[in-house]
């Protein structure tokens, strides 16, 4: 069976990613990976908001999502942001494909319960159309973005989240989650270091005592969620063409997230 690697790419990288992300992405592929992309694009839709003089609004993390918001949500991500990625991996040489999670009813999500308007949680993933994908040498690169059940409503999803339940459902081995840091970092000797290796039960600790915060906290429940799923490994990492390469060689990079103990004293090398 070939290496199956779900990447998550955050908003607030997207500009970051240099030419030598999609050339590495390309050269995986060419090994014979099957890659899965799962996207965001916050700054971009704040841009967006803010130039049709709407607010962005968010609450607990979460973006508030009113019945304008969603229009533009669903054009900047499945529009401009995904078709950016696909041009670029496609003039770095890979073969990809851009759809959004409503695209053959991949994401069904139900509206939160949470007053933030129109923001949903999935309730199931249909591989179909990813395998499809594969199937046909494509890197499927998809915006998180889910319909209801009877199909009448388009629902914003976090990204972090979509990733991980794609990744279980397709029963991916890896989990890459590519973010503005190394990794998940503690304070030690005065200084942030980077923490080689976590399991579940040590991030619900890092989360009450702070340690863990904000954005990251998504992302590590994320983690949880996948690996309680069946994914064998989730990887916080900044993305580079050395951390790619040892990911997909199945080497040491970035934070390791598994259900195993942690290695004590795991911090950067």
């Amino acid at each position: 069976m070939k290496s199956r690697i779900v990447i998550k790419c955050g908003g607030s990288t997207m500009d970051q990613l240099p030419p030598e992300f999609f050339q590495t992405i390309a050269q995986i592929q060419a090994k014979g990976a099957e890659l899965i992309i799962v996207h965001g694009g916050g700054p971009a839709i704040n841009a967006r908001l803010k130039q049709l003089n709407i607010e962005p609004q968010f609450a607990d993390g979460l973006r508030v999502t009113c019945a304008q918001t969603i229009e533009v949500v669903e054009m900047v991500l499945a529009g401009t942001i995904n078709k950016q990625l696909v041009r670029a991996l496609l003039s770095a040489g890979a073969s990809a494909l851009g759809i959004s999670g409503m695209d053959g009813r991949m994401l069904v999500a139900r509206q939160t319960a949470q007053p933030i308007g129109l923001v949903g949680e999935i309730e199931q993933v249909n591989p179909e159309p990813i395998f499809h994908a594969l199937s046909g040498g494509y890197i499927p690169v998809i915006a998180p973005l889910g319909l209801t059940a009877l199909a009448d409503q388009a629902l914003n999803l976090n990204a972090d989240t979509a990733a991980g339940a794609i990744a279980a459902r397709i029963r991916a081995e890896k989990l890459l989650m590519i973010t503005d840091v190394p990794g998940i970092l503690q304070v030690r000797n005065g200084e942030k270091q980077r923490l080689a290796h976590t399991n579940p039960i040590e991030i619900e600790r890092m989360i009450s005592t702070g340690e863990i915060h904000g954005g990251m906290i998504p992302k590590v429940r994320a983690a949880c969620s996948a690996l309680g799923q069946g994914v064998k490994e989730v990887v916080i990492c900044q993305g580079t063409t050395a951390d790619l390469l040892a990911a997909a060689a199945g080497n040491p990079v970035g934070t390791s997230i598994t259900a195993e103990t942690p290695i004590t004293g795991g911090a950067k090398r």
